[in-house]
């Protein structure tokens, strides 16, 4: 089983979006194994985005995800990080697939609403910036069964 980090940033919180976001991966088969609630603050937002350093956006990009809390997840399931990212739709609103999260509900590139992994290796490394493993409960779904075969 793969997992992925998802978060619903703060402009998905303020917009009171994180019932219908959370549905969204729920429907696509993927299992919850951890949540949380968190505000960042800017030593985690810069570890989160290490490799956007030196660019023109990152100072947008700490002050955007510091703004306000958000929802860190922990999603699992057979292929969750593309399953994730197919969900989310493309970083840009204006370019993603109609019946995505982010071309039904994102107003913009900094406001786009969710973050997700783009791969194994940030997985790992996002999810252990946001939760202990302790954290994190790989529970046993009896719908499981009925999804991955």
């Amino acid at each position: 089983m793969e997992r992925t980090l998802v978060l619903i940033k703060p402009s998905g919180v303020q917009r009171g979006l994180i019932g219908t976001i959370i549905e969204r991966f729920e429907r696509r088969g993927l299992k919850l194994v951890g949540i949380k609630f968190i505000q960042i603050d800017n030593e985690l937002a810069s570890k989160h985005y290490a490799e956007h350093v030196g660019k023109a956006f990152y100072p947008d990009l700490l002050a955007t995800i510091t703004s306000s809390p958000v929802v860190a997840m922990v999603w699992q399931g057979p292929q969750a990080i593309t399953i994730v990212r197919r969900t989310m739709g493309s970083t840009n609103s204006a370019e993603a697939a109609p019946g995505t999260i982010r071309a039904d509900y994102a107003s913009s590139i900094r406001h786009n609403l969710v973050h997700g992994s783009d791969g194994p290796e940030s997985a790992s490394r996002e999810i252990a910036l946001f939760f202990k493993e302790e954290e994190i409960i790989d529970w046993k779904r009896d719908a499981d069964s009925w999804l991955y075969e």
